[in-house]
């Protein structure tokens, strides 16, 4: 079976989850790239959007569980992970499971919530395992988890810990819809919706990261994103010493793994079984733009992270690999 009709399933997917979305491609693709890559997403934007709906319809297409978790300044870490609870009539402690333990987790306005709530889904976003006393509890696979901040309220939030920032693979901006896809979204909405059914069942998405991971990547690609990385980090390497001043921070390797991860899976979702250059650039954006760390005059002068990496990838060029040497260099599976 090739890698396109195996990629089939997750195409699918995307049909059920956008019988009830509208729009919101970008966003959709990502979320099943994260799925295959076994990454996490942070997705940004403002009320209304629909990316709480998002997350629920595409657990509901993969037939897998949700759960939603609403961040308030008042949560504890036990509300997330779970709990040991002194039972009377045995005199023992009894362990309940939180809301984590779940496929796909909405983390909805995670910038609500103090950072100790927040930091107490590091361990569970990278070692996919929650440790409640002395008891170590691995949560279902796949696992997902969806973060959603809002951008244009700073009353009451709580800015991410770089540490956490950095476990999430993408940070997806989501933007409003145009005027031809509002007017379908109200249709739709005031109307009765589509079902959506289960199109693969969690053992079938299992398989389907496999034969993702399996995905030829030429080691131009990796180079590439090595140089991109390091660019963000050292600007005046590839001659844009203007950017410096701009820069605290730049990413870290987690980012070109990331990069690398996520192309492969992109390619995997487009029907090949190689990666090509445009497919890592198309998620350079995202797997960079929360790794940066910004100084106080990029702020000042309005300079964010996406203006800064635009600049660097028309620095960096892609590579130039023929296909004929990816037919070649890709090895028999």
């Amino acid at each position: 079976m090739t890698v396109s009709e195996n990629s089939q399933p997750m195409e699918r997917v995307l049909y059920e989850v956008k019988k009830v979305i509208v729009g919101q491609d970008h966003l959709l693709e990502r979320m099943v790239v994260a799925l295959l890559a076994r990454g996490h997403i942070l997705v940004e934007g403002v009320p209304g959007l629909a990316k709480t709906m998002a997350v629920k319809t595409l657990s509901q297409a993969i037939d897998g569980e949700f759960q939603r978790i609403q961040f308030t300044p008042d949560l504890m870490p036990a509300d997330l992970v779970g709990t040991r609870i002194y039972n009377q009539r045995t005199g023992s402690f009894n362990t309940a499971l939180g809301p984590v333990f779940t496929n796909l987790l909405l983390a909805d306005e995670i910038n609500r919530a103090p950072a100790k709530v927040q930091s107490a889904l590091l361990e569970v976003m990278q070692e996919r395992q929650v440790t409640i006393g002395r008891e170590t509890h691995p949560v279902p696979r796949p696992f997902l988890v969806m973060a959603t901040q809002n951008p244009i309220e700073a009353e009451g939030t709580y800015p991410l810990p770089e540490a956490q920032v950095d476990r999430f693979m993408l940070k997806v901006l989501v933007g409003y819809p145009s005027a031809t896809e509002e007017f379908v979204i109200v249709e739709r909405m005031t109307g009765a919706l589509q079902d959506v059914q289960a199109v693969i069942d969690t053992e079938e998405l299992a398989a389907l990261q496999r034969r993702a991971d399996e995905v030829y990547v030429d080691p131009a690609l990796i180079e590439y994103s090595v140089k991109l990385v390091s660019a963000s980090r050292r600007p005046e390497e590839c001659g844009l010493g203007d950017l410096e001043r701009y820069i605290l921070f730049g990413a870290s390797p987690r980012a070109s793994i990331n990069m690398i991860v996520a192309g492969r899976a992109l390619a995997f979702v487009r029907g090949r079984d190689y990666a090509l250059p445009q497919d890592v650039r198309d998620v350079a954006l995202d797997v960079m733009r929360h790794r940066l760390v910004l100084s106080y005059e990029a702020l000042s002068d309005n300079v964010g992270s996406d203006d800064i990496l635009n600049r660097l990838m028309e620095s960096v060029p892609l590579p130039e690999v023929p296909l004929r040497e990816y037919a070649s260099a890709r090895p028999a599976h």
